[in-house]
């Protein structure tokens, strides 16, 4: 069938997760860049930010895990609508905190919420695309944790040079209940939306997979454990994500502390870098359906595509040898747009291989114990960076982490590989 004929609403869908992600990673991702602030305002240190950092780590793993079962219940319109009030809500209340311990309670709702974006996300992508767009649909909307990480050097800095770092709180937590008025006017699911052309609704379901009842039961997680495919994707998440959230939360410190960037001003090089991140998320994506297109299977295509994610991180070792901030740049941004092309092929490989009823729930697994690995990684980075700091050379703890960040997606790799010799996708019956 000719895809340029059958209309293009799926797309539409696409670009509302790819908002709604992105204003997920902008409350994410503003702690780090008011963290120099918020260490004067509450008299912080590098272990208690690094607390703060794995409280809302362990909030957002078991968000995954109300959130995975949830969504698949009640489907992902409304459950994205639930996710995204919870961490709006508790974005704005950071400003109204008087206390650390206040502060964290904030970030820990935060965590309970922004927890339900990739389920839904995920799950829409697997019932408005068909296996040969999923991936680059996915690195599409996931390229939003880039966008919303190139926006907050611009935006937060600005808001809290001009406003304060309540209003910058304020400000960026009411962006999500802007993007519900678009979200409710536009998005259902294929069989029920009316702006969708007869023809695109059978290009979506071209893959001849199973076009469920809307009164579909969720699948159990007990009998989805006991799957060598689901371990695929918790593997591959627990591995890489902590990697990811020291992206988010300590590069920002990283570049301040080693080439003195002032975080009070738009910063150009972490632009720089979160921009790279979204190229490697649409490429990385574009890459496994190119290759499906030209006759690849669908997990073969991924799986290399994650091999080569995983080879080009490998430079980031290099970055203790930059003598200057751009030579810095340079590495850190090829190594995290990696990171991205990874992301965007192992949830693409949960629609590959799972029935759509239990999409939700296999990425809400995944994401649980990814997000675990990210409550404990902060444990390590927050005592590392203490230490060296006392001995007056936080570099070196800087450069003990940039060899882990290294070496952990090989390893990622070699795990997925050793269990997926021989895999094929799950078939619907076998989960009941």
């Amino acid at each position: 069938m000719d895809n340029s004929k059958t209309g293009n609403y799926r797309w539409v869908v696409c670009a509302l997760l790819f908002f709604a992600t992105t204003i997920n990673y902008v409350d994410r991702q503003i702690l780090g860049y008011l963290k120099p602030t918020l260490e004067v305002e509450f008299n912080w240190t590098e272990t208690d930010y690094a607390n703060i950092v794995m409280v809302f780590a362990a909030c957002y793993a078991f968000g995954y895990i109300i959130f995975g079962n949830f969504i698949d219940k009640i489907g992902s319109k409304l459950g994205y609508v639930v996710s995204i009030v919870i961490w709006s809500i508790a974005a704005i209340a950071h400003a109204f905190v008087k206390s650390t311990f206040g502060f964290g309670a904030a970030r820990a709702v935060l965590g309970l919420g922004e927890a339900g974006n990739f389920p839904a996300a995920v799950k829409a992508v697997a019932e408005w695309f068909p296996k040969k767009e999923r991936a680059l649909a996915t690195g599409i909307f996931n390229s939003g944790t880039s966008i919303g990480a190139v926006v907050a050097p611009i935006l937060v800095p600005w808001l809290l040079g001009t406003y304060g770092w309540q209003e910058a709180f304020i400000i960026t937590g009411a962006l999500g209940f802007g993007w519900l008025i678009f979200w409710w006017i536009f998005y259902e699911i294929p069989s029920r939306q009316k702006r969708l052309s007869a023809q695109e609704y059978a290009f979506i379901h071209s893959d001849n997979e199973v076009v469920e009842s809307e009164t579909a039961k969720p699948i159990k997680w007990a009998a989805l454990l006991k799957i060598k495919q689901t371990w695929v994707f918790i593997i591959g998440k627990f591995l890489t994500d902590p990697i990811w959230w020291f992206f988010l939360f300590w590069l920002p410190s990283y570049f301040s502390t080693t080439f003195a960037l002032d975080l009070k001003k738009p910063s150009i090089h972490l632009v720089v870098i979160y921009t790279a991140t979204t190229f490697g998320s649409i490429g990385g994506g574009y890459l496994s359906s190119f290759l499906i297109k030209k006759g690849w299977a669908p997990f073969q295509a991924r799986k290399t595509s994650l091999l080569i994610a995983a080879i080009v991180v490998l430079p980031i070792i290099l970055a203790k040898y930059a003598t200057d901030i751009w030579t810095a740049v340079a590495i850190i941004s090829v190594a995290a747009a990696a990171h991205q092309a990874w992301s965007s092929n192992i949830f693409t490989v949960v629609s590959d291989l799972f029935p759509k009823r239990a999409v939700s729930s296999v990425v809400g697994m995944g994401g649980f114990v990814g997000s675990m690995g990210s409550t404990l990684f902060p444990l390590l980075v927050g005592s590392l960076l203490d230490y060296y700091k006392a001995a007056g050379n936080i570099g070196a703890g800087y450069n003990i982490l940039f060899i882990i960040c290294g070496c952990t997606y090989l390893v990622a790799w070699l795990c997925i590989h050793l269990l997926t010799r021989t895999l094929t996708p799950v078939e619907d019956q076998l989960l009941d």
